[in-house]
């Protein structure tokens, strides 16, 4: 038998059909690294590690450019090499140590100092002895009074270390002889005067007072 027709009713739900399954999402990984910032950042960091030891060693080492130089001696620096053989001899008695009427002038004008040395410089196979005394009167005025005079033959001078027998040796040239050349100079209230001759009786005018007159220079390693 048929049976009678069933009509489905608002209440009752059809049965669905299977959802099929949704991919999953992918998982981010690790973001890509950006290589061009990363050299950048380097160079960054080498450049500023090189200013700073730049300026570490400019601290540490800039100072020594504000030292003095030492200067060589000043034998050393001129037309003829000077080799000192005695001296310097220091005294505050110019009297004492000099003769004619330049001891006279001491007696009235005393010295505040007086230094003497000798030397000797070869040129061309000569040799000569040099004889460098700086006088240090206390104003210009005399210190120049002082070179007029010795500056003019027969008044006397500073009595030089070899004619007062402080040096010796066999060949000795007597440096206050008529032979000898002669130099002097003034700076500020200081006379330096220079005396020189040659050994063996040698004979060169031209170049004995070359010698004495570049000799002069020798009074800045004798200030006291």
């Amino acid at each position: 038998m048929v049976g009678a027709r069933f009509t489905p009713g608002p209440s009752d739900t059809a049965p669905l059909g299977a959802v099929p399954p949704q991919p999953r999402p992918p998982v981010p990984g690790p973001p890509a690294r950006d290589t061009r910032s990363l050299l950048l950042r380097g160079a960054g960091l080498v450049a500023i590690a090189v200013v700073s030891g730049l300026l570490w060693f400019l601290i540490r080492h800039g100072s020594a450019t504000d030292e003095p130089v030492a200067q060589p001696p000043a034998q050393n620096t001129g037309q003829f090499k000077f080799t000192k053989v005695a001296g310097p001899e220091k005294s505050a008695d110019c009297a004492a140590k000099s003769y004619g009427d330049t001891k006279d002038f001491f007696t009235d004008s005393p010295c505040r100092s007086l230094v003497r040395a000798l030397y000797t410089a070869e040129s061309g196979g000569a040799k000569a002895l040099v004889s460098v005394v700086v006088v240090g009167m206390p104003d210009s005025t005399q210190a120049k009074a002082l070179k007029a005079l010795t500056e003019k033959d027969g008044t006397g001078n500073v009595t030089d270390l070899v004619k007062d027998k402080t040096f010796a040796g066999t060949g000795t040239p007597s440096v206050s002889g008529s032979d000898a050349a002669y130099a002097s100079t003034v700076d500020g209230t200081n006379t330096t005067i220079v005396l020189a001759d040659f050994y063996d009786k040698h004979k060169d005018k031209n170049l004995i007072e070359r010698i004495a007159d570049d000799a002069l220079r020798l009074s800045s390693d004798l200030h006291s």
